[in-house]
């Protein structure tokens, strides 16, 4: 049924209820403002239903499925075998739990939930539709959060079984691929790849960059390319894929070509994960009746109070920086402020960001280079966390913790590779946030033995007094004894 004209009317209306959209729904509902949430998906958005969550259970399923390999020299023996249709209903058991809980924490802050698609009609108004029904809501702030999709490549456009995107990727096999290329050899790509390696496919990762992880610190990347050569992965750097092709055996065969458009090789496989990137839901939003113009890549320009305009804020994937969940989350917080008419502004020092590979890789801040280049006298310091007590104890040699200072000591930047290390990063971001000094980390008491020690020995280091290792400061890791 069409409802015409006749229209709700709500003092902020939040367009899309992923991690920033839902966050600023409820921090506005919080600080008193009469909030609708309008959703045309699932609550939650890409990253709790089809994004970081579920991919992350897919991990750590592919760990378990991996111990076997990991455990005999321990002394303990381990058989596995992986039911792909079991480890998919698990994924989205715990998706369904988490979407449950937002759905009730927005129940209880009073937040009106619109299912469908919004667009704005008037400078204050969107209309909302969902099949045949039509709905419109007036505001007097809006936050777009509308998040973003996958990139589709003109020469392997999805459907849905051969090629397949990150949500395809995660729910779209009924069992698991003998062979597997992903194309696209950044976070997401080297993601998948490692937990379908793990779960037994063979997996070769392509990449049109001259290495992996472009744009991480060169030193993490190095790390993330030699543990995909002992789990078996192929990784083609410089390479573009052109489109697939009949194979042997009826199979099919992706093929693959140089910068300068030399056919160099087909790789022989039966799926095709796409993860060339993401790009900001922006172009179906009818910004321009709200004065919004959006830049070359469809991003929505906002000052740091997160405002476009004066009455419509954005935030999340469709603004410049990271597409990271927390990002958005922080930028909702910021957001909620602004519409409520308290002050607040954007303005982290550094944003974390982890790759869950194998092992592990966190950044945050400045690298040495990019420290360099700003013109910074750069100190810091690099532990190897083969001589970590810790990660001896979880036979993990691979990886390191490097600190990043100015001349005066201060913190610029940590990047980390090792067991666990997603779970330190946050530390290293509070160090930067606060403007600690590396004397200020060396003073604070680490619990032992763990893996946090290995920010305390890179402190240590950068100050010169390394404790388990020797040498003086420096920016490459070398042997030392645990202890």
């Amino acid at each position: 049924m069409v409802v015409g004209e006749v229209s709700t009317s709500a003092e902020v209306l939040v367009i899309g209820a992923g991690p920033g959209g839902y966050a600023a729904a409820l921090r506005a509902a919080g600080l008193g403002r009469r909030v609708t949430l309008v959703e045309r998906e699932h609550v939650g958005g890409t990253c709790l239903n089809v994004g970081c969550i579920p991919s992350k259970v897919l991990i750590h399923a592919a760990d378990l499925a991996h111990l076997p390999e990991m455990t005999a020299p321990t002394g303990v023996t381990l058989t596995a075998s992986v039911d792909l249709a079991a480890v998919q209903d698990h994924l989205r058991t715990v998706v369904g739990g988490l979407t449950s809980g937002v759905e009730g924490l927005l129940a209880r802050a009073g937040v009106e939930v619109i299912r469908g698609t919004a667009r704005f009609a008037r400078a204050n108004r969107v209309v909302v539709t969902a099949g045949d029904g039509v709905q419109h809501v007036e505001f007097e702030h809006a936050i777009v959060a509308t998040g973003s999709r996958p990139v589709e490549l003109p020469a392997l456009p999805f459907d849905g079984t051969t090629v397949v995107d990150s949500t395809g990727a995660l729910f779209g096999f009924d069992r698991i691929p003998e062979r597997l290329v992903v194309v696209g050899g950044g976070y997401i790509g080297v993601e998948l790849g490692t937990a379908w390696a793990k779960l037994g496919s063979a997996v070769t990762i392509v990449e049109a960059a001259p290495s992996i992880l472009p744009g991480l610190d060169a030193r993490l990347a190095r790390v993330a390319a030699r543990s995909l050569t002992r789990l078996g992965v192929e990784v083609r750097t410089d390479c573009i894929a052109a489109g697939l092709a009949p194979g042997q055996d009826g199979g099919r065969a992706l093929t693959l070509t140089r910068g300068d458009g030399s056919v160099t090789e087909t790789v022989a496989t039966e799926a095709v994960i796409v993860a060339v990137g993401r790009r900001p839901n922006t172009d179906e939003l009818g910004l321009e009746v709200v004065g919004v113009e959006v830049d070359d890549d469809g991003l929505i320009p906002v000052d740091a109070a997160r405002r476009a305009t004066r009455t419509v804020l954005a935030i999340g994937d469709v603004t410049a920086g990271p597409a990271l969940a927390h990002k958005a989350t922080a930028e909702a917080e910021v957001a909620a402020r602004t519409v409520a008419g308290l002050p607040a502004a954007f303005d982290p020092a550094a944003i974390p960001a982890v790759v869950f590979a194998d092992p592990e890789l966190a950044t945050v801040g400045l690298t040495r280079a990019e420290a360099e280049a700003d013109g910074l006298d750069v100190t810091g310091f690099v532990f190897p966390i083969s001589a970590s007590s810790r990660a001896r104890t979880l036979d993990a040699e691979a990886g390191h913790v490097e600190l990043v200072a100015d001349a005066a000591g201060t913190v610029l930047g940590a990047h980390l590779a090792g067991p666990g290390v997603s779970e330190l990063v946050g530390e290293a971001a509070l160090a930067i946030e606060m403007a600690a000094t590396v004397e200020e980390v060396a003073a604070t008491i680490h619990p032992h033995p763990t893996m946090s020690e290995g920010l305390l020995e890179a402190a240590h280091g950068a100050l010169g007094l390394p404790l388990h290792v020797s040498g003086r400061p420096r920016s490459s890791p070398s042997g030392g004894s645990s202890g």
